[in-house]
C-alpha cells in the first residue's frame, strides 16, 4: 500500500515553536520590557506597538533572533522616551536578552518520539532561521541533533533560500516536505517552489509571522504528534 511518506526523499522540520518553545520566552521578555519602559514613555504611547515597529525596521539590517530583539528593545526604549529612559532600565533590558540566550531548551510534547518514528523511514533535516550562534547552541543542547542528517540555519525563509537549501541537500522540490508552525516562513515559500508543507500551529504567533489573508489551501495538523499518522506510518 502506498504511503504518503514514500513521496519524499527529505522531510524537514522547523525548530522554534515547532520542536521547542521560543515565542513564550519572547512574549515574557516583551511583558517585562513594557513594565520597565512604560513609566518613562509619553502618555498614550503603546510600548509594545512601538517595539514591534522598531523590530520591523531592524530586520533588514539585524535579522532574527534574541540579539536582534535585544538591540531593538534598546533602540525602542531610547526612541519612545526621547532618550530619557534611565541607564539602569537599559541595563535590565539588556539582561533580559542575555538571560534568553542561556535559557535551556524546552521541548514540546511528543517531539523526540515523532522524530524517532519518522526518521526511521526518511532522511530528516532541520531548517531554522535566526542567529547562528544561539540557534546552534539550541540544536546541540536540545538532545535532538542526532535525528537530523542536515541542519540548516538561515537568515530568512523565502523561496530563494529554500531553493538554495534544497540544492545543498540534493533534493528536488517535489520530493521535499517542510513541517513548521509558521505559514509565512515554513509553508508558503516551500509551496511557491513546488514543495509540500504542513502547518502545525503553535498557541501563540509572533506578530511579524502572521498571515491575515491566506488565499491558498494549506495542510494543517493540530499537533506534531499527528505527523506520523498523516504520513501513513
Amino acid at each position: 500500500m502506498s504511503r504518503r511518506i514514500d513521496r519524499y526523499d527529505v522531510i524537514a522540520f522547523d525548530a522554534d515553536d515547532t520542536l521547542w518553545q521560543s515565542e513564550d520566552q519572547f512574549q515574557a521578555a516583551e511583558a517585562r520590557f513594557a513594565e520597565l519602559v512604560s513609566p518613562f514613555a509619553p502618555v498614550g504611547v503603546d510600548v509594545l506597538d512601538a517595539l514591534h515597529a522598531v523590530e520591523r525596521l531592524d530586520i533588514a539590517s539585524q535579522g532574527y533572533g534574541v540579539k536582534a530583539f535585544t538591540l531593538s528593545m534598546v533602540r525602542a526604549a531610547i526612541s519612545m522616551t526621547d532618550g530619557d529612559v534611565p541607564t539602569d532600565v537599559i541595563r535590565q533590558v539588556v539582561d533580559l536578552g542575555a538571560d534568553m540566550l542561556v535559557d535551556r531548551v524546552h521541548l514540546l510534547d511528543d517531539v523526540p518520539e515523532v522524530l524517532e518514528q519518522v526518521g526511521a523511514h526518511v532522511r530528516l533535516a532541520l531548517i531554522t532561521k535566526g542567529d547562528l550562534v544561539h540557534q546552534t547552541r539550541k540544536v546541540t543542547t536540545s538532545g535532538l541533533e542526532h535525528h537530523f542528517a542536515d541542519v540548516e540555519i538561515v537568515l530568512e525563509k523565502d523561496p530563494s533560500t529554500y531553493e538554495r537549501v534544497l540544492a545543498r541537500l540534493g533534493v528536488s522540490a517535489d520530493r521535499f516536505l517542510m513541517i513548521g508552525n509558521s505559514v509565512k516562513s515554513d509553508v508558503l515559500p516551500v509551496m511557491a517552489i513546488g514543495g509540500d508543507a504542513v502547518h502545525v500551529p503553535y498557541h501563540i504567533t509572533w506578530d511579524l509571522e502572521r498571515v491575515d489573508d491566506l488565499t491558498v489551501e494549506v495542510d494543517e495538523l493540530d499537533s506534531i504528534s499527528h505527523v506520523p499518522k498523516w504520513l501513513g506510518l
